[in-house]
């Protein structure tokens, strides 16, 4: 294992004793932790654990409680509303259910994220059909999610989530709810991102799933960190 100065140096994401009360529940409770650059992490434990709420707190999809949170330098705990979308550029998402909108078209779906950026027309068709090529779905660009598989629209979600060139992939729950040879093309999908330089994140309680590569495991049990596998 490298130093822990080197370690720090190459750190993307570090949380200080971050801590999220929803009321007087606590979701999660004195975390402290580093994901490096171009690292394949899981975070894993039984429902309830803080699994998804970590998560959210990284992209600001929920405020922290206590702690502090650096992107990439940027202090999440500071950071001004105007800064925000320059945080989540960073970030895509992928989520266990999807969240397609389902009254558009799979490849509508995509271009919203480009559109959003302000990319021109013609470079957004060049994109979303590259990315569709991606993740073997350009044949159903027109199609609507609800007349996909729960596999077809999860490759939909990544290629998506890949739409605005992040540096960072967020995945909850990505296989959840797929048989397993969706599962298995899925997290191809993920490794794909990973070997070309990008950092991903998975919370899932699938061990299977974490038992197909050698990662780094964070365990959270009750809101707590109780153990970290892996260098």
């Amino acid at each position: 294992m490298p130093p822990r100065e080197d370690r720090e140096n190459q750190a993307l994401i570090r949380l200080f004793h971050v801590s999220k009360r929803y009321g007087a529940k606590a979701a999660l409770s004195d975390i402290t932790i580093d994901f490096e650059k171009g690292e394949f992490a899981f975070i894993t434990g039984p429902s309830g654990a803080g699994k998804t709420t970590l998560l959210k707190l990284l992209y600001l999809g929920e405020a922290l409680t206590e702690g502090q949170i650096l992107v990439d330098g940027m202090n999440l705990a500071r950071i001004n509303r105007r800064t925000v979308p320059m945080l989540r550029r960073k970030f895509g998402i992928v989520f266990q259910d999807y969240k397609l909108i389902a009254s558009m078209t799979v490849f509508r779906n995509i271009a919203l994220v480009l559109e959003a950026q302000g990319k021109r027309p013609r470079l957004v068709a060049k994109k979303v059909r590259s990315l569709l090529r991606n993740v073997g779905m350009e044949d159903r660009e027109n199609a609507l999610p609800p007349s996909l598989s729960g596999g077809e629209q999860q490759r939909v979600a990544i290629a998506r989530a890949m739409a605005g060139e992040p540096r960072i992939i967020l995945a909850d729950e990505p296989t959840g709810s797929l048989d397993p040879e969706a599962a298995d093309a899925i997290f191809e999908l993920l490794k794909d991102f990973h070997a070309r330089g990008g950092t991903v994140i998975i919370a899932t309680h699938d061990r299977s799933l974490i038992r197909k590569a050698a990662h780094r495991v964070v365990h959270l049990k009750q809101g707590r960190c109780v153990a970290i596998e892996g260098n």
